[in-house]
């Protein structure tokens, strides 16, 4: 194939009473955050760069779970991770903890390029933020009016609340959720909803990259990482491909699901699109995911088990195309 590609997404699980003009509004969403991808890599930005440029898009917009918007924790509070992985060299950096800065993938980025490390959470992440003289803002510009409401509701289930985007389990309303078979970690939670947001590139000289950034679950245990930041798991990219995960991170987390795509295509021989069919079948036992990804050759793909993911992608050739089911 070959050529540029650009898939993102903004989190895996839909609830199919979601109204239709939420709907519409997160396609806009994704439909500006490709235009945006679009016109980087047809001025020919390196992945790297269209990837942080993108997610810095869906974490400004207080529509999914990312920057402004995040889910808050038990204590109303904001702690937000990321990560991004350049696939020609595998550099990569992530983040965890923060509550000031006001675009975690861009932090991300500069703990890849300007640290010795590869991965800086709360106290140490914020100081070396202000370092880098990143733009940071006070926690309340993170919280919004809706998530209020949802924590508000979780606290009344005595429960993990991920959004009222996804339906309990045969049952109706937050309340009723108590009841709900859905386990995260062999543990009871109420709905399950993710809603972190990513994107993957390939570029024309055949360079993948990924990125992903989220607020994590709504009223979650203060300190809680997930998939988002960890390499391997939640994010990943290599010469083969580029790779960003969604959805239960519990389960993404034990299954490393963005490095087993990857895995399959090098030492099963696999395609991207049979790859990506491969782990979600596979890999996820009873875990509920999504994701997208890059291939090197230009292909595009996705794949979740959930009832939808708010996803988008495009291709050099003209291919487009914006969804939820």
């Amino acid at each position: 194939m070959g050529g540029w590609a650009i898939a993102v997404h903004g989190g895996a699980g839909v609830d199919p009473n979601l109204p239709k003009e939420r709907q519409e509004e997160a396609k806009r969403l994704l439909k500006r955050c490709l235009d945006i991808g679009i016109s980087a890599l047809r001025s020919n930005l390196p992945a790297i760069d269209v990837v942080e440029l993108v997610v810095r898009e869906l974490e400004s917009d207080p529509l999914f779970n990312s920057g402004r918007g995040s889910a808050l924790t038990e204590n109303g509070t904001v702690e937000m991770e990321a990560s991004i992985m350049d696939g020609p060299r595998r550099r990569c950096g992530a983040v965890s903890g923060l509550t000031t800065v006001k675009n975690p993938v861009s932090l991300a980025r500069l703990v890849m390029e300007k640290s010795p490390h590869s991965y800086l959470g709360f106290s140490g992440a914020e100081e070396f933020a202000k370092k880098q003289g990143v733009e940071m803002l006070d926690n309340e510009y993170f919280i919004t009016e809706d998530n209020v409401g949802m924590l508000k509701l979780a606290k009344e289930a005595n429960s993990i609340l991920f959004d009222y985007r996804i339906p309990t389990i045969g049952t109706c309303g937050a309340g009723a959720a108590m009841d709900s078979p859905l386990q995260m970690n062999g543990l009871p939670i109420s709905v399950y909803a993710p809603e972190t947001v990513g994107c993957v590139v390939v570029d024309k000289a055949g360079r993948c990259a990924a990125a992903t950034s989220t607020g994590g679950l709504m009223n979650k245990m203060i300190g809680r990482i997930g998939d988002s930041p960890i390499i391997g798991s939640g994010t990943y990219a290599s010469e083969l491909c580029g790779v960003s995960c969604t959805g239960e991170g519990e389960a993404i987390i034990r299954s490393t699901l963005a490095r087993e795509v990857s895995a399959v295509m090098e030492y099963k021989g696999l395609n991207l699109h049979e790859a990506v069919d491969y782990v979600i079948k596979h890999r996820l036992d009873e875990g509920k995911a999504g994701l997208i990804a890059v291939s090197k050759d230009g292909e595009v793909a996705c794949g979740f088990n959930t009832t939808g993911m708010f996803r988008g992608c495009a291709t050099e050739d003209g291919f487009m195309e914006v969804g939820v089911w």
